[in-house]
């Protein structure tokens, strides 16, 4: 499969370094505005050419999928080009700049018949595949609460961020926008098959670094069709205690009727049945350098199996959408303070669930 990048920017080399591990993958080219900038990304990743146009790279190496690794204002045109020579294409979050224009972006491809999927690679980390492999299992039982206590630690001072993502000073919404719909999509992966989707927000929203633009801490609560909550409570300012504070980004507890699943810092899973002692829940954790534990290249090789044996499809833009829904709903409960009720589709979780059950269950027993 002939793969082609756009954009060589911090971020791009997690990409690369995905693409260039999944077999039958070959990199044909990339495009950035900076000339050298590509030329230096090409040599270091061994891409033969190097673009600074991205038209001009599409006609040249006729890619069978491009992969854009670029900010939001560039993504309609970006998209508008490799719909036009249909292309199959991933996109980068934030996707586009407004759900407005995210929902254009994604009716563009929907309608040329053209696979266009977000990279919103953080429910494809390791930790949360296998929380979910656990919750089909029925192991945790009938869940009552996720919760996501974020703490990086790289947003303290006039420096905040200018080693990796300089841009994120002077973005007007920060926390939420960048970061935390992360865990709108997670929490969705997480809950949705047994708990419905979300149908409720509540948020407070503030900014605690005075150098910066935008939010950078908030707690935010979620309500699910089925009853379940969800509770993200993020800084970017304090740490956690973690060997690498950006591998996890923080701690995770998953609470159901059988019990409570815990991520720690390192990306060890804390099982402790209810009224039990809590012991470590071993599983591949991916590996500990790089991003994520390997999400970029569990993404890619996810969207290339697609392409390639038509496996189903995660992150689909028009399903992204929803996503960019409850972003919007835990904005405007920030500033009117109060819930926010988002309105659920006709066909979802509630048509063909009854209520919860009163009784929980037990769930199974774990390996």
């Amino acid at each position: 499969m002939r793969v082609a990048i756009v954009g060589a920017g911090y971020f791009s080399q997690f990409h690369l370094a995905g693409w260039r591990a999944i077999e039958g993958v070959e990199l044909v080219g990339i495009a950035d505005a900076d000339a050298r900038r590509a030329a230096q990304a090409a040599t270091r990743h061994g891409i033969a050419a190097p673009f600074d146009d991205v038209a001009r790279m599409l006609d040249s190496v006729r890619p069978d999928l491009v992969d854009l690794i670029t900010p939001p204002p560039s993504h309609r045109a970006l998209v508008e080009q490799t719909v036009a020579r249909g292309i199959a294409t991933i996109c980068q979050k934030p996707f586009g700049t407004s759900l407005e224009q995210a929902g254009e972006i994604a009716t563009l491809a929907q309608d040329a018949g053209v696979t266009l999927v977000v990279h919103e690679n953080f429910r494809f980390q390791p930790w949360y595949r296998e929380a979910r492999r656990m919750i089909d299992a029925g192991l945790i039982g009938t869940l009552h609460a996720v919760a996501f206590r974020l703490r990086p630690g790289d947003g303290q001072g006039q420096d905040a961020y200018l080693d990796r993502q300089p841009y994120f000073q002077t973005m007007p919404r920060l926390l939420i926008l960048e970061t935390g719909v992360h865990w709108i999509d997670t929490f969705r992966y997480l809950m949705t098959n047994a708990m419905g989707d979300v149908a409720a927000v509540y948020a407070h929203l503030r900014r605690l670094n005075p150098t910066i633009a935008g939010e950078d801490a908030g707690i935010v609560v979620f309500e699910f069709q089925g009853g379940a909550t969800g509770l993200f409570d993020g800084n970017r300012l304090n740490d956690h205690v973690a060997g690498n504070p950006r591998r996890t980004m923080g701690e995770m507890w998953l609470e159901g009727s059988a019990g409570v699943l815990r991520l720690d810092g390192d990306a060890r899973l804390w099982w402790k049945p209810h009224q039990g002692a809590e012991r470590e829940h071993v599983y591949e954790r991916g590996p500990a350098e790089g991003f994520g534990g390997g999400a970029c290249e569990a993404l890619q090789a996810h969207v290339v199996a697609h392409l390639r044996d038509g496996a189903p499809l995660e992150n689909a833009a028009h399903d992204y959408l929803r996503n960019l829904e409850i972003q919007e709903a835990i904005y405007a409960s920030a500033r009117d303070g109060r819930r926010v009720a988002l309105r659920m589709p006709a066909g979802t979780w509630a048509d063909s669930n009854p209520a919860p059950a009163t009784e929980p269950g037990r769930g199974r027993k774990l390996p």
